[in-house]
């Protein structure tokens, strides 16, 4: 049992663990040795484990004949690790589980399936929606699934409209709006949330219901106005990104945008960075205040922008140069992000990992390839 403890520590812990660690984590989940902690890193495994596929496949059908039509935690653990890898034998599961319960309540792990095909994966979603109507979790966790399968969660504009009417308004906005042209019989409705007439309307919703609006109609009118007046009144932390996905059509806010570069607050300041650059095309203001958010020691705390800003650098490419090296040392790190549970610390790593080498790859192809593989093997015990 010890040796399973040191491999979970270690696939927790290290970016690049030995792959014997994996194999291990796996027997153990597989066999009669497994753990919470087991279960959990198997669960974020995702690409990791990819070469386990057909035992995990096997042994979620073995659970399945054990506990029947019944939800067990051993059936969800194997159903999402196996939708992490992008296996579509995990959809039946899935299916059965979005039926009586027993999918992820939490978004970091409910984002895993996302690696199934989307065509595949919301349907799933749309019998949880169902199932989860007046649960909190349920809802918020499903429409953060559908928000990642984009145009395809157009199946689903039905149910995630019905959610204009509770309290999970703002996420459906955001889903409606990723969906786009297909959502555009909920644009009136979308249009009273933006303008204030919706009763249920509250602080944050104008702005993203108008982004939602401009998305479903492809008019921006109501988008430039109402998230133009947010950065103009100085709640612009809300409604910069909305702002930036205008691009040049916010033309006539850049200068309020280029104001906000000196604000005081390190969110602001990315996300005015990040709408200038896109608004106007030019990055040279932009690039010194996203390069001076980019922490090499951070932890991985959501109150500090570290991540947004990498991937803004990214987005930039070529200009963005002088991160190059920044970026290559913080990627060469050996430790994961440790301001995360176990629960989650390999999914936020994970993430951080794919941002970092997605911006270096944008910047400049090829300065990510030589950083070491490092190894951390399991104690034996």
């Amino acid at each position: 049992m010890r040796r399973v403890d040191s491999a979970v520590e270690a696939v927790h812990r290290y970016r690049r663990p030995d792959p014997a660690c994996w194999d291990i984590v796996v027997d153990a989940v597989c066999g009669e040795s497994s753990s919470l902690g087991a279960d959990r890193a198997l669960v974020q495994g995702g690409p990791a484990i990819a070469r386990h596929a057909d035992r995990i496949a096997a042994d979620l059908r073995r659970q399945q004949g054990v506990f029947g039509t019944a939800v067990s935690h051993g059936v969800s653990v194997r159903a999402i690790a196996l939708a992490g890898t992008g296996d579509v034998r995990a959809l039946p599961a899935l299916r059965h589980l979005a039926e009586h319960g027993g999918l992820p309540y939490n978004r970091p792990e409910a984002r895993v399936m996302a690696a199934l095909p989307a065509a595949e994966l919301v349907p799933v979603m749309r019998t949880k929606l169902r199932r989860d109507a007046d649960d909190y979790h349920g809802n918020t966790t499903t429409l953060e699934v559908l928000g990642l399968c984009g145009e395809a969660a157009a199946l689903a504009v039905a149910e995630v409209a019905r959610r204009l009417d509770m309290p999970y308004a703002y996420d459906a906005m955001r889903v409606l709006g990723r969906i786009g042209p297909a959502a555009v019989a909920t644009a009136d409705r979308l249009a009273a949330y933006a303008t204030g007439r919706d009763p249920r309307t509250s602080r944050n919703h104008p702005r993203r219901a108008a982004w939602a609006h401009w998305r479903v109609t492809g008019d921006p009118t109501l988008a430039l106005d109402v998230c133009g007046a947010a950065v103009r009144s100085g709640s612009a932390g809300h409604g910069l990104p909305l702002l930036a996905d205008l691009g040049p059509l916010a033309t006539a806010h850049a200068d309020a945008v280029h104001g906000l570069l000196d604000s005081p607050g390190a969110w602001t300041r990315v996300a005015a960075a990040d709408a200038y650059w896109r608004i106007t095309g030019d990055p040279e203001p932009a690039v010194p205040v996203l390069l001076a958010e980019v922490d090499p020691d951070w932890t991985g705390r959501p109150a500090v922008p570290v991540q947004e800003a990498v991937g803004r650098l990214g987005e930039i490419g070529t200009p963005a140069a002088g991160a190059v090296p920044l970026l290559r040392r913080i990627l060469a790190r050996e430790e994961r992000l440790t301001h995360a549970f176990d629960r989650t610390r390999i999914l936020a790593d994970e993430a951080y990992v794919r941002t970092l080498t997605d911006a270096l790859e944008r910047i400049a192809p090829g300065a990510g390839d030589t950083v070491p593989a490092s190894r951390h093997v399991a104690r034996k015990g």
